[in-house]
């Protein structure tokens, strides 16, 4: 099973493909999920707010058809006191999630409560102990990957913990 995550954002974009193979027969190793590919997409604040909703839905276009994802992997939208910031935030989450529904992508949102339980353990783990475990669970993470990376693979990881399937 290949699935995205994405940490949503215009400024900074977590996304991730994450693959887990789901056969019974295979190992406990062989079960264990892998990052396909991971990356924080940026868009520059010369641009307009149209400009760069552009960008990020030309994005999650391209890894829905080079990666072929069955299902989307997304982090609901928490309470922020920058108003406009999360208005926008939301408005890049509607645009990430018709693209994918216009895809057939299986979509699981999540709240950030549920990612940080079902990765650390603790619904208030910090930024800290989710990167600890996202490194422990899936080895195969790149070096130099930032936070935001890490934020969609953890999102992508609570995907495959509440998929029956897997």
């Amino acid at each position: 099973m290949r699935i995205l995550a994405i940490d949503p954002g215009y400024e900074r974009l977590g996304i991730a493909i994450l693959e887990k193979n789901s056969s019974a027969a295979g190992t406990a190793k062989d079960r264990k999920e892998t990052v396909v590919y991971s990356e924080c997409f940026k868009t520059s604040p010369k641009q307009t707010f149209e400009e760069r909703l552009l960008l990020v839905g030309e994005r999650v276009e391209y890894f829905i058809n080079e990666y072929k994802p069955i299902g989307l992997s997304i982090e609901n939208l928490f309470l922020s006191n920058n108003q406009k910031t999360a208005m926008r935030v939301s408005e890049v989450r509607g645009a990430i999630l018709y693209i994918c529904k216009k895809n057939k992508l299986t979509i699981k949102e999540f709240t950030p409560l549920q990612i940080k339980m079902s990765v650390t353990g603790n619904g208030k783990g910090t930024k800290e102990q989710i990167i600890r475990m996202v490194r422990l669970l899936v080895p195969n993470i790149k070096k130099n990957a930032i936070d935001d990376e890490y934020d969609a693979i953890a999102a992508g990881l609570t995907f495959f913990a509440h998929s029956r399937e897997v």
